[in-house]
């Protein structure tokens, strides 16, 4: 039976493992299918149990019911493989879902079959919910099945680093502010559908506040135009304004949980994690803005939505700031 989850109002998809197995050389007389060799040694890899549970754990939060209920998403082992293709080859995500129904191998190798493949956007929503605990797991148990395979002796270690940069705009607390009480209007939106009914009139208990935020956060713009200690008064004052705002819709997210009690527990903890972030945001604009603090990079919070985004100074002059994620590389003989 196909259900709906409650706090998205949308069909929910029940995780499965894998598609019933399909010789597609038995398919075609004569057919042979020959895998690249550092395919067949990830071929082998791949059927490892504990990569394979691990990755499962992740997709099956997606939903609170993925793993019992819901149509059949597309199965683990061809969302893990498919990953796994892309990084292989470099290729984005619309040229994943291009290339691997187009080739017998990499259908093969994919565990996709005679079975459609998903498109791109059902890869990414796929692949964001592999956390980067687990990532750390797998590149550890990877480097374990390698040596047991006799694939690398692992003997010699490079480590590089690089910075990988982060699509957000540029950080202002204004926008900050802003882009925090929006969500949070969001999801009290949806949360307003799990509650009783009853509830809907009480106060301000469901006030959507991300107009007056936005509109403060325009105005904060232009005063910033204006020089001179009337420009600084003016801009301190509309702060003050959008910080109540914050301050209102953060009030209104604490009763809100409380409300959601055991119902919806994934929106619940979608709420607190959104409304920690504001809450940190709050903080270090009434320290810069109100008081006149020089907050330091590494407690400074610069995106919601990218809150692991770090600030980068490369220590050249006239580069500008970057604002991304430190990744070190290990590479093994």
């Amino acid at each position: 039976m196909v259900r709906t989850d409650p706090t998205r109002g949308r069909l929910q998809a029940m995780v499965v493992d894998r598609y019933g197995a399909v010789d597609l050389c038995g398919l075609i007389p004569g057919l042979r299918l020959e895998m690249e060799p550092e395919m067949a040694k990830l071929d082998r890899l791949l059927d490892d149990d504990v990569v394979f549970n691990r990755v499962k754990l992740d997709l099956s939060r997606r939903y609170p019911n993925s793993g019992i209920r819901g149509r059949h998403s597309t199965p683990v082992e061809v969302i893990l493989r498919m990953l796994v293709v892309r990084r292989l080859y470099n290729w984005s995500y619309e040229q994943t879902e291009r290339n691997v129904p187009d080739s017998l191998v990499l259908r093969q190798f994919c565990r996709l079959y005679l079975e459609p493949a998903p498109d791109d956007t059902t890869l990414i929503r796929w692949a964001r919910l592999i956390g980067s605990e687990t990532l750390h797991v797998l590149n550890e148990r990877t480097v374990d099945l390698a040596k047991t395979l006799k694939v690398t002796r692992g003997r010699k270690l490079r480590t590089d680093g690089t910075v990988v940069e982060t699509n957000i705009r540029y950080p202002t607390d204004s926008g900050l502010l802003a882009d925090g009480v929006k969500v949070l209007s969001r999801l009290m939106r949806r949360a307003k559908t799990v509650v009783d009914d009853g509830l809907e009139a009480v106060g301000d208990l469901f006030r959507d506040r991300s107009r007056s935020a936005k509109r403060l956060a325009r105005g904060i713009i232009e005063i910033a135009r204006r020089r001179g200690a009337e420009g600084e008064a003016l801009r301190k004052d509309a702060y003050k304004r959008l910080l109540e705002v914050a301050g209102s819709s953060l009030r209104q997210a604490g009763n809100v949980c409380k409300l959601l009690e055991e119902k919806a527990t994934g929106l619940r903890k979608e709420l607190e994690r959104y409304k920690g972030l504001l809450h940190r945001v709050v903080k270090q604009t009434k320290r810069r803005v109100l008081q006149g603090e020089s907050v330091p990079a590494t407690e400074k919070l610069v995106s919601i939505f990218e809150p692991h985004t770090a600030i980068i100074r490369r220590g050249k002059a006239g580069r500008e700031t970057e604002y991304g994620h430190k990744v070190c590389l290990d590479e093994v003989d």
